[in-house]
């Protein structure tokens, strides 16, 4: 099978496609048309930092601006549309998928009991029963309500009380479900009595793991139009890149893959896979929308940072682990997109407290001109994202617009 070469343009316009982030962003943003978006994107990532909106909104409403926060939580806790677990972290995904979870939580099972023994998490083994029969008289429990006596520190990963420790390891194993969050505090309930049984069944045979391979390199090109075995293998984040090698060469000796090159933006060459046929889909010449817009730091189009900078030359690292001296830019910067550039990144925050969502500094990309019409359409975007975060007006503090970082 000849190998097809995608020009960096080409190789922009299908991956933003498959990122639902060519069309404009409108439509309805709630119930079934939101659990279509959900469903498209694979999962949405869920954060707490709430500088603007939470992660998982941002990306919601960076693709229907419609979207409102109450939204997503009646798809996830009243009408049970998403279930919550782990991909490369904590995200909410379509209920109709939870059966191929089956295989990650498996091997959390084993994976995690081992690890988080050697983290010192002494005694979480053994309140596995009590937590378990805690939840089944009282219902959907928080961390906070088990262990009562147990000594607590800061509450953070690195300091959980063993009541809590139990919690994790018993929803990433499967005996817990997340039912929905108070604040961002996680509220666990038997799986038993939130999941059909159907879909909790354990993997029988190894034609069951081949299965959920295949389930989870297929679902991955589908939604990055091209990719590599460890891209593919890092999607979903549970299966291994042995696992996605061998997939690749089986469908591509069954001709159901068709080998691929992508130009980077340098010029560079990668070898990939991609869908036979991906050289007549109608997104490598269709231009994406002109419309500018303010991505999440966690968009699932930016999730891989390397792709990034291949495609679009976006180097991007969030820096809120970064001592404030030496960041490059801010504690919680966004990108900003327009058409298939990356053309800007905002360092910004919604203050409840005086209305305001105030711009701290923007610095435009290299070779980015901030011109009158770009000014334009960026007011236009905050316009928008006050309705996200709760406020009316804008605010910019003085020397907000920088020189690009070289």
């Amino acid at each position: 099978m000849n190998t097809l070469t995608l020009t960096n343009t080409q190789a922009r316009r299908l991956f933003l496609d498959r990122h639902a982030l060519s069309e404009h962003p409108a439509g309805e943003a709630r119930g079934t048309a939101l659990l279509d978006l959900v469903t498209r994107l694979g999962f949405v990532q869920l954060d707490s930092i709430n500088t603007l909106a939470r992660a998982h909104d941002l990306i919601l409403f960076s693709r229907r601006p419609r979207y409102r926060p109450k939204n997503l939580k009646a798809l996830y806790e009243k009408d049970r549309a998403l279930f919550e677990h782990w991909t490369h972290d904590a995200a909410v995904i379509p209920m109709a998928f939870y059966t191929w979870w089956q295989l990650r939580r498996e091997r959390d099972a084993a994976l995690l009991r081992s690890k988080w023994r050697d983290w010192r998490r002494d005694g979480f083994e053994a309140q596995f029963q009590p937590v378990l029969d805690q939840i089944r008289e009282q219902g959907p429990l928080c961390s906070s309500d088990v262990g009562a006596g147990e000594k607590r520190g800061s509450g953070g990963w690195w300091d959980w009380h063993p009541s809590k420790t139990a919690l994790e390891y018993l929803w990433r194993s499967g005996a817990l479900c997340v039912v929905g969050r108070d604040g961002f505090k996680k509220r666990y309930d038997l799986t038993e009595r939130v999941i059909d049984g159907a879909l909790c069944g354990p993997l029988q045979s190894p034609e069951d793991t081949a299965r959920t391979i295949h389930w989870c390199c297929d679902g991955a090109l589908n939604r990055l139009g091209f990719a590599t075995p460890a891209e593919l293998a890092a999607f979903w984040d549970h299966i291994s890149l042995a696992e996605a090698k061998q997939w690749c060469a089986t469908e591509l000796a069954a001709g159901r893959l068709q080998p691929l090159r992508v130009t980077g933006v340098d010029g560079s060459l990668r070898d990939c896979f991609a869908r036979p046929g991906t050289g007549d889909d109608p997104a490598l010449e269709t231009p994406p929308t002109s419309r500018l817009r303010v991505l999440s730091p966690f968009d699932p189009a930016l999730r891989d940072r390397k792709r990034a900078e291949r495609l679009f030359g976006f180097d991007y690292r969030i820096e809120i682990f970064v001592p404030e001296p030496k960041r490059r830019y801010g504690y919680y910067v966004f990108p900003i997109m327009e058409g298939d550039r990356m053309v800007g990144r905002v360092d910004m925050k919604a203050f409840r407290d005086r209305d305001a969502l105030v711009v701290r500094a923007l610095w435009p990309e290299q070779g980015v001109r901030w011109g009158k019409g770009r000014m334009a359409a960026f007011e236009g975007e905050l316009s928008r994202l006050t309705r996200l975060g709760g406020v009316s007006t804008l605010a910019f503090e003085d020397g907000w617009l920088r020189d690009p970082v070289t």
